[in-house]
């Protein structure tokens, strides 16, 4: 059952289930909270409280912000876990992985841990190599930055496949048709193109700030860096010394909580046992 929290500017959407230590789940740009329905489903199992939670701008939650910046993400998540009782474990995808890096440095005391899943914690540039040499990598590239040009919806949606490499999981198909819905909303993809425009500075300049234990997952054909796993030692190594791991799921891509979600949970319950 979708639940709202009204902030200043917008509300937030979210569901929450299961009972233990909180959890919350935050998706990245483009996307929605389905995409962590099967995260969510093995994490109440294993027992935790589970927050899933739309970005806002995304899925349930309203989309007329000032801003949408990883900064403003953070803060939605705080709010959420202020509001539910926290601390709790922030588990961010993509540009969501950013936000965590920058709410557990605000506010370590609401934060226990982080699980970075491909995240966009750095401020980025293209690899002019990988560019000539992965095609992977460039054709990414391409679709980003065409959806970015042209607000193209199309472009989008052949990115999501692109960065599903290999055979499609199961409810694929009806969780891109969800996104392209969302989408297709009045002002939907004019925020789309608002986050993915914005830098990722911010939360790069907070990773040395992070107390926590972090963990980094990447896939390890993730179309957008040349080398998955060189982004995830780069975000690592900004940390301060033993907080963060990196860990990369072979045959991934840019989303391996929708490709893989078992092994996903396996690395985030074995990460979290380590904290107790």
């Amino acid at each position: 059952m979708t639940e709202f929290l009204e902030l200043a500017g917008g509300r937030i959407a979210y569901d929450v289930a299961g009972e233990g230590p909180l959890v919350v789940l935050a998706h990245g740009m483009g996307d929605n909270r389905e995409a962590f329905r099967e995260v969510a489903t093995q994490l109440v199992a294993a027992g935790y409280r589970v927050a899933n939670v739309d970005q806002r701008g995304h899925g349930e939650s309203s989309a007329e912000w000032p801003s949408y910046t990883r900064t403003d993400a953070a803060a939605d998540l705080l709010a959420v876990v202020r509001h539910l009782g926290g601390p709790a474990v922030l588990v961010g995808h993509s540009f969501a992985g950013g936000a965590a890096t920058i709410a557990a440095a605000q506010e370590p005391e609401l934060v226990s841990a982080i699980v970075e899943v491909t995240p966009f914690t750095r401020a980025q540039k293209p690899d002019l190599g990988g560019l000539f040499t992965n095609a992977r990598y460039r054709r990414g590239m391409l679709l980003l930055t065409g959806m970015g040009l042209t607000g193209s919806l199309d472009k989008w949606t052949s990115y999501l496949e692109h960065a599903v490499p290999g055979a499609r999981p199961a409810g694929f198909a009806e969780h891109l048709g969800s996104i392209k819905a969302d989408l297709s909303r009045p002002g939907r993809m004019k925020v789309l193109r608002k986050v993915g425009t914005s830098s990722a500075a911010d939360a790069g300049a907070r990773l040395g700030d992070v107390r926590c234990p972090a963990l980094v997952v990447q896939g390890s054909l993730d179309p957008d860096w040349a080398s998955p796993r060189a982004e995830g030692e780069a975000v690592v190594a900004a940390m301060p010394a033993g907080l963060g791991r990196l860990e990369v799921i072979e045959g991934a891509g840019h989303y391996p909580h929708v490709q893989f979600p078992d092994a996903l949970v396996a690395l985030i319950l074995g990460f979290l046992k380590e904290q107790r």
